[in-house]
């Protein structure tokens, strides 16, 4: 005997029907006939929002659509990527920062956690997805939010075993630098007499990110760096607010169960459900 119950989506109804037209747009893209899919575009959306908000497995999925383990798991993908597409560029981003007005943004890396298999490193021995830092398999995101903690962009993954921008070991490479076009960017929104406020995990490039004064080795910081080191900590500290808001509100991002590669996509998407819930993109 099974017992049936009801749930609510924590969401907007209007969010869920942006989410299905973006399904709809997809579908007459490819030229999908009218019929032959198992779900229709509002039903595809609600298994997408379901597994991303509050985690739920793909065989539950599936058995309440009545469609197979492989179907859920092509609907799954196939949301993802229609919701990801629509994630601002960093460009867009910084652009959008500029013009509301804010005079720096935050920029911090969030371990998105795995259970993945382990793979093999460059190196013998070397875990590609292992993070030290966190004891854990993981994939690292970096995320750029608005001075009040607001996420206006994150990064594709890179493996937890690259950290920030500090390298443990001579071969760690670190995850922002593997970013080919933040670097360029964050240097031309400094250009304009702007910041970007970081932890110090940040501390191989604080030429372009404004980083607290770390101590020196058997002193103490003067009065005038713990007084900056005050007041930088207290306004960058809100910037971290992105990463919370985005593990709080998508129970997916606290344990991805899908090929690492992927979580970039499912930050992103994520991020464009954020914004178009609360219907604020800066």
């Amino acid at each position: 005997m099974s017992v049936t119950y009801t749930a609510t989506l924590p969401l907007r109804e209007e969010t869920v029907l942006a989410v299905s037209a973006l399904l709809h747009g997809e579908r007459r893209r490819l030229g999908t006939r009218a019929g032959t899919r198992s779900l229709g575009c509002f039903q595809q959306s609600v298994l997408v929002l379901r597994w991303l908000l509050d985690g739920t497995r793909i065989t539950q999925l599936a058995a309440d659509n009545q469609v197979s383990r492989s179907t859920g798991y092509a609907y799954l993908h196939e949301g993802i990527t229609v919701l990801a597409a629509q994630a601002p560029g960093l460009q867009s981003a910084l652009l959008a920062a500029k013009m509301a007005g804010y005079a720096h943004v935050n920029i911090d890396g969030t371990l998105i956690e795995t259970d993945r298999c382990r793979t093999p490193g460059p190196t013998p021995g070397v875990d590609l997805w292992w993070s030290g830092k966190h004891d854990n398999h993981g994939g690292n995101v970096q995320v750029i939010t608005a001075p009040d903690g607001w996420p206006l962009w994150t990064s594709p993954v890179r493996p937890g075993r690259e950290h920030d921008t500090t390298a443990l070991r001579e071969h760690d490479t670190t995850a922002l630098r593997e970013h080919g076009e933040i670097l360029p960017l964050l240097t031309v929104w400094i250009g304009d007499d702007l910041r970007i406020l970081g932890d110090l995990g940040y501390e191989g490039e604080a030429t372009t990110i404004t980083i607290a004064f770390k101590k020196p080795k058997n002193k103490a910081c003067t009065d005038m760096q713990q007084q900056f080191n005050r007041t930088h900590n207290a306004v960058r500290a809100i910037g971290e607010r992105g990463n919370s808001l985005l593990k709080t509100t998508f129970k997916a991002l606290r344990n991805v169960s899908l090929c690492p590669w992927t979580i970039g996509r499912i930050t992103a998407a994520a991020l464009v459900i954020l914004h178009i819930d609360h219907n604020r993109t800066t």
